[in-house]
């Protein structure tokens, strides 16, 4: 990026954006501020009065125009709540009663960041668009490509494998290479108020954390009551939504059984919830669907390194071309946890060569 250069900002009120804002405006460029408004908080308070600290609520906002006003830089907030809706919320609803666990942030990063911002970004003759993601674009062999960030504690690489080789040409992330500790050394330095905030952990519209209430609110209960079974086929109990369970899940099952149990398998069609001991988790293939390649898509078995979540270790895997844009993959050891809805990034070293979503 050079002096004089336009860049919007999405500013979400945190540190991170704000910093990355302060660094782009030291650095002479033309900085406009823009933050997504595209969840109603009115109903989430606290008995206290105070909203809850998740990303995007209406606190971020202000906060995003107090950093904005601090730098003297234009501001706007651009009202994406329906979008949000219609494009998030709605396929969190019907993952969930599907039977699949799903990543809304990456949906979201993927269709309203860039694609919705950054064309409103292009509206406005800018140049990049800058978010404050831990991750880097770098220019190699005359293209540009994705790398984890440096700090590999906040590396958010999985989270963006939806970009476009086409997105790379206007999307930046100044803060990549630096640590989270260097980040707010430089948010004391430019006299941000933000320098000390929490980050948020929760999922953004179910700012109290528990999802299951937000998913009845959304689709109603009662319609997904069935059974908990056994892997043997032998039924347990019963359950009050299939929704309720997540791959992995051991708590919360009220089951005597000799040896600890836990989710194994999700049937929304037959609402049932399968239960199993550990080794039951263990899986050696998935198949994957919406795939995205940042490098050239595999047209026949190929080895790569694959995390099937965000904090998992990436491990070797064989990708194959299924037909139809699907995927198969089969780890070199099998992975506890494979989850449907999920996705599944692969890499090659530091490099993101592209992802899809676990069938």
């Amino acid at each position: 990026m050079k002096k004089g250069q336009r860049a919007v900002v999405a500013m979400s009120g945190g540190v991170d954006s704000s910093v990355a804002a302060a660094l782009l405006k030291e650095q002479g460029l033309e900085v406009i501020g823009m933050t997504m408004q595209i969840w109603d908080y009115s109903s989430f308070t606290e008995k206290n009065g105070d909203s809850f600290g998740t990303c995007c609520s209406l606190d971020d906002v202000y906060d995003a125009r107090r950093v904005a006003q601090k730098l003297q830089i234009p501001f706007y907030v651009i009202n994406f709540e329906q979008d949000f809706q219609n494009t998030v919320i709605d396929r969190f609803c019907d993952d969930y009663f599907a039977g699949r666990t799903p990543n809304p942030c990456v949906l979201c990063n993927q269709v309203l960041k860039f694609e919705m911002l950054l064309r409103k970004a292009r509206e406005l003759e800018a140049d990049y668009l800058v978010t404050g993601h831990y991750a880097r674009i770098l220019e190699e062999d005359g293209r540009r490509v994705l790398r984890k960030g440096l700090d590999s504690g906040k590396d958010q690489t999985y989270f963006l494998y939806c970009l476009t080789r086409e997105q790379l040409q206007y999307v930046r992330f100044p803060l990549g290479g630096m640590t989270k500790v260097e980040v707010r050394e430089h948010a004391l330095r430019f006299g941000l108020e933000v320098a000390d905030k929490a980050e948020s952990q929760d999922i953004c519209f179910v700012p109290d954390g528990d999802y299951v209430r937000f998913l009845e609110e959304q689709r109603g209960s009662g319609a997904m009551n069935g059974e908990i079974v056994h892997v043997s086929g032998k039924v347990l109990g019963t359950h009050q939504g299939t929704y309720r369970y997540t791959i992995g899940q051991r708590r919360g099952l009220g089951l005597a059984w000799s040896e600890p149990l836990y989710v194994v398998g999700i049937d929304a069609q037959q609402r049932r919830v399968i239960v199993g001991e550990k080794q039951h988790l263990l899986r050696s293939e998935l198949e994957l669907i919406d795939c995205n390649w940042l490098d050239a898509p595999p047209v026949s078995p190929i080895l790569m390194n694959c995390r099937i979540r965000y904090r998992h270790l990436e491990q070797p895997a064989i990708v194959t071309p299924l037909g139809q844009g699907r995927y198969g993959v089969r780890f070199e050891q099998p992975q506890s946890g494979v989850t449907p809805g999920q996705s599944a990034v692969f890499y090659d070293g530091d490099r993101v060569l592209g992802g899809g979503i676990i069938a």
